[in-house]
């Protein structure tokens, strides 16, 4: 790797950080990244940056308001140190549920964090599998939307009765470009929300009789949806579901409910790490990206294309 790339890594995912350091042939920059007894957040870069492409790695996984302050006073910190260029790996970027005006009188906090990631100074964000690909417009700095796709086909392998389930509308982009990799049918459940973080299951549009389903979502949360989902093509005739996430945010009783439902496998990245308890679930199965988002800083340090990571 050219001298002038040098990777510093957050407190939200630093085994990502360190994998992606290690697929690059790199070590991690020393930096003290903590905190004040006041709890006012503490960084110190403790190399060299001046002239040199600084990339940050840091997800905004819980506690999200924590590290993406982290994230932005790491940038502020390389920016005044007179870093080339301040690129930001943020695999899973965690407002990203709230990028539009859902009820009146509501914030779009999507782009609040992009405004402050572009005033603390990064010049580019590398993420991956965003809740819409949208939000790459509420930056005016270049942002390379990563997919998780390559890592999940090199798990599922195929068959005769793979069937790709997209558990609402908005994720049918989604499963349709696994179905198609995969040639297989497509499916898709009608869910509707009344409040945050819970769901009912209206309607399955498609058939899932004697199917062995794959359930394709970005963001898996509480695991509410998620079960009631794959209980709902277990009712209708499926013969097995299992699911396939990009980010495990597995908050309050996820865990419980996966170990509990009728999924026979949860497969997810690494972009956000799992807790003990998840870690001890037998149905959970964890991937990493740390190759993938290895070959993109290699291919973007090296100002190559990053098209062919997207088939």
């Amino acid at each position: 790797m050219d001298t002038e790339m040098i990777i510093f890594s957050g407190n939200s995912n630093r085994p990502l950080a360190e994998k992606i350091a290690s697929y690059l042939d790199s070590a991690l920059g020393t930096s003290v990244v903590g905190q004040f007894a006041d709890g006012e957040t503490r960084v110190e870069l403790g190399c060299n940056v001046r002239g040199r492409d600084v990339y940050i790695i840091q997800s905004s996984c819980m506690p999200a308001n924590h590290h993406i302050m982290e994230a932005v006073i790491m940038a502020d910190a390389a920016r005044r140190a007179s870093a080339k260029t301040v690129n930001l790996v943020m695999p899973y970027f965690g407002y990203a549920r709230q990028e539009r005006k859902s009820a009146p009188r509501t914030p779009i906090t999507a782009k609040l964090v992009a405004d402050l990631i572009t005033t603390a100074g990064v010049s580019r964000l590398i993420t991956m599998e965003l809740h819409t690909s949208a939000i790459q417009g509420f930056f005016n700095i270049p942002v390379d939307h990563l997919f998780a796709k390559p890592v999940f086909t090199s798990h599922f392998r195929k068959s005769d009765k793979m069937l790709m389930v997209s558990p609402d509308a908005g994720g049918v982009e989604r499963a349709r470009a696994l179905a198609k990799m995969y040639d297989c049918g497509l499916a898709i459940i009608d869910k509707r929300r009344d409040r945050p973080n819970e769901s009912n299951v209206m309607n399955l549009i498609g058939d899932v009789k004697g199917k062995d389903c794959i359930l394709v979502d970005d963001i898996c949360d509480t695991a509410g949806s998620l079960t009631k989902a794959a209980e709902a093509l277990m009712n209708e005739g499926a013969a097995s579901v299992r699911a396939c996430v990009s980010h495990a945010v597995l908050s309050g009783p996820a865990v419980e409910r996966i170990s509990s439902s009728v999924l026979t496998e949860f497969v997810c990245t690494d972009s956000i790490p799992l807790s003990s308890e998840a870690r001890k679930c037998s149905k959970i199965v964890q991937l990493s990206i740390a190759e993938l988002i290895g070959k993109a800083l290699r291919r973007i340090h090296n100002a190559d294309s990053i098209s062919s990571l997207f088939v």
